[in-house]
């Protein structure tokens, strides 16, 4: 009988990554977590759970080009990224969030008609699972860091939910240590705040969204039925900056930022989950 030998791949040549080349390797950090969850255990509409986090990321290359056969065009191959992030409290040290995926550059399309994009595949133990999708591009000097509004909305009438009494949370729950003011109505002062001293030379720019059509289709989110009927997340919108930094002590380093809102509706009420971080690749 002839023995089968397995041989490990070729290093992947991380240039054909195109957006996505910086992503392999470790990167570690901090940020801050908003979530309004249901709160029926203790008899109340919602509790608002804010935590200071730590959180480590690591991407390695898909081992080789993933073919994608055609029908209407000829076949399209695309490199990617496998990830596994975890997140924590930073100030209790308890396990906050725990996901694994992929990211994949996929190249510009003649059937259906579109641009390059990325797109990324993610699962998290709560039984959910989204693919989300964005056109990238890069950009000289640092990111435009637009606010990150966590006002809930009504979801039968689109309109915000303005009774100070039942939102008294967002106004009288303290802040974690070292997390800004302002940071319950804005969450991304977190991260304008981490970068505003310093000197970025340039920035690949990968936004995501689970609703944005491209193509002519969308992503989406899928939900085990207990999440659907208790706290069903419809929808996701997200940005990741990957910056070159430049200091005078450190020398050129990357830096990962992002900003994650998914949108959790329960009674009737689309109400924002906020996460954002600042990492450093090890």
């Amino acid at each position: 009988m002839t023995a089968h030998v397995f041989r490990a791949g070729a290093p992947a040549d991380l240039a054909t990554l195109r957006s996505l080349r910086e992503l392999p390797g470790r990167w570690m950090g901090r940020g801050f977590n908003l979530i309004a969850r249901p709160d029926k255990h203790d008899n109340q509409p919602f509790f608002l759970q804010l935590s200071a986090t730590q959180e480590t990321l690591e991407f390695a290359p898909i081992g080789a080009p993933v073919p994608n056969r055609g029908s209407a065009q000829d076949d399209i191959f695309f490199r990617g990224v496998h990830y596994t992030q975890q997140i924590s409290d930073a100030v209790t040290g308890g396990a906050l969030h725990f996901e694994t995926g992929q990211w994949i550059d996929v190249p510009a399309t003649t059937a259906p008609a579109a641009p390059e994009t990325v797109a990324r595949l993610a699962t998290i133990p709560h039984g959910d699972a989204l693919l989300a999708q964005g056109q990238p591009l890069t950009v000289q000097g640092g990111p435009r860091i637009d606010p990150a509004d966590s006002t809930p909305i009504t979801h039968s009438t689109g309109q915000p939910v303005t009774n100070a009494q039942y939102l008294a949370p967002f106004t009288t729950t303290p802040l974690p240590p070292g997390i800004p003011a302002g940071a319950i109505a804005n969450p991304n002062v977190v991260l304008t705040e981490a970068i505003k001293n310093q000197q970025i030379t340039e920035t690949v720019v990968l936004p995501l969204s689970t609703t944005d059509v491209i193509g002519g289709s969308a992503g989406g989110i899928q939900n085990i039925p207990f999440v659907v009927t208790n706290a069903n997340a419809t929808s996701m919108t997200a940005v990741f900056w990957i910056e070159k930094v430049s200091d005078p002590v450190l020398g050129e380093f990357l830096q990962l930022q992002y900003t994650q809102t998914i949108i959790l509706n329960f009674l009737d009420i689309d109400w924002p989950h906020i996460n954002v971080g600042t990492l450093v690749k090890q």
